[in-house]
């Protein structure tokens, strides 16, 4: 069976306005920008850069995202737990439905991975006929790499 050549990509690419929401825009004149990395071909999952200057503002997440964050920094928080302050190297997962307030001070830069959430009707469906197909055609379970193993 042919294999599906890997997809390398930068994080140095040209970012085109990505304007928050005004609405949204609590203090300060926010700009974002951003550009599409990779995407799924089902459309489901996207990574893209963006980046954004000072400002304060809420964001409402329609879709999972993980946060890998590249330059400068922005201090999050969730009404929840207390405001976290994330820099360069840091992780920060976000799932759909969370609303949180961004208070970027100067500038940020981040990678989002970001995944459209189906209905828990469609995923329990797919797993019953995976695992159907997996009984009924004997097909070996996906093998897995130790690295998603470990996480």
């Amino acid at each position: 069976m042919p294999t599906i050549p890997m997809i390398p990509s930068v994080t140095t690419v040209e970012l085109k306005p990505a304007p928050i929401e005004p609405s949204w825009i609590r203090e300060g004149r926010p700009v974002a920008r951003n550009a599409t990395l990779s995407r799924s071909a089902d459309g489901m999952a996207s990574t893209l850069v963006w980046d954004c200057t000072a400002g304060t503002f809420d964001w409402f997440y329609d879709i999972d995202e993980t946060i890998y964050f590249l330059e400068g920094s922005a201090t999050i928080s969730d009404g929840h737990a207390p405001p976290k302050t994330f820099r360069a190297g840091d992780v920060l997962f976000l799932p759909r439905g969370a609303v949180c307030r961004w208070q970027v001070e100067t500038y940020v830069r981040k990678v989002a991975f970001c995944r459209r959430v189906q209905p828990r009707s469609v995923t329990l469906a797919i797993r019953v006929l995976g695992r159907l197909k997996r009984i009924l055609g004997r097909t070996p379970a996906p093998k897995t790499s130790g690295f998603l193993e470990a996480a």
